[in-house]
């Protein structure tokens, strides 16, 4: 794909996924006029979004060491944590932006997540109790929704990788652990990162998600204006419309993409821009 079908696929496909993650089915539908927290309505409500943020926050291959698919680019072997999410195309949009005029906004919310995200924390006393083991553990944002996030997606046979990267955690607090238990300490690390310390988080992660896809509205604005026009069958019962696809953007895919990134543009995103209050942000 050329660059103007990339950047039609990468922010039509940032837009969906945080559709699926910042909305009123995930979390507690509230008629406050300011917002100071979000609630999940059961733990499978939370289980679900941490699953569909770690899967924003991985970065994107191709299957069986192919080419990633519809032409995104892989970032670079020797780069920042944030670069091995879905933050890195936005950031090749924010680089050289085709669709829109300014991604300066759009920029300025993508860099405020990747900060959080790569910002690290000790929590004290976890309390490892499989293991019998009790330490200050530091880790990263992301590196603990990911690890978080997996647990809640596969099975024990599957997290071979998270068991590595928690026997490394343990290790820098001086607490070395066998592989054997590793596994065994899974479960009580999730309970108190996924359990414990997500839900803190949770909130404030929508609202840094939801300004970026306010941020994509925002970009495509201009585009819209341009694009959408009425067809000549357009009647008051029957509004027919269809939209002035740039010539550059051929690829099937990249065309479909590009019409649902117009059609989610004739609105605002359904959840309004908030801000969670700053003592609801000082911890971990």
């Amino acid at each position: 794909m050329n660059d103007t079908e990339r950047e039609a696929v990468i922010l039509n496909s940032a837009w969906e996924m945080i559709d699926g993650m910042v909305n009123w089915a995930i979390f507690e539908k509230t008629d406050r006029s300011e917002l100071s927290n979000l609630w999940f309505p059961s733990s499978q409500h939370r289980q679900l979004y941490l699953i569909l943020l770690a899967d924003f926050l991985s970065q994107t291959r191709g299957f069986s060491g192919r080419p990633i698919p519809l032409g995104l680019q892989e970032p670079p072997s020797n780069t920042t944590a944030s670069n091995r999410t879905f933050l890195f195309h936005l950031r090749q949009v924010c680089n050289n932006p085709i669709l829109g005029l300014d991604a300066s906004g759009l920029r300025a919310a993508v860099e405020a997540f990747a900060i959080w995200l790569e910002h690290e924390f000790v929590t004290e006393g976890v309390d490892l109790s499989d293991i019998d083991v009790v330490c200050d553990v530091k880790v990263s944002r992301l590196q603990y929704i990911k690890i978080c996030g997996d647990i809640a997606k596969h099975n024990l046979a599957r997290l071979e990788a998270n068991v590595k990267r928690l026997r490394e955690l343990l290790a820098a607090a001086g607490n070395p652990i066998t592989e054997d238990q590793g596994y065994l300490a899974i479960p009580s690390f999730n309970e108190w990162f996924a359990t414990g310390i997500f839900p803190y988080h949770a909130s404030h992660i929508a609202e840094l998600l939801n300004n970026i896809r306010w941020e994509i509205y925002w970009y495509l604005q201009p585009e819209f204006r341009r694009s959408w026009h009425r067809k000549e069958e357009w009647t008051e019962l029957y509004p027919r419309y269809g939209y002035h696809v740039p010539p550059a953007i051929e690829a099937p895919v990249a065309r479909n993409m590009y019409w649902d990134a117009m059609n989610r543009s004739r609105s605002v995103p359904y959840v309004r821009r908030f801000t969670i209050p700053a003592y609801a942000k000082t911890e971990y």
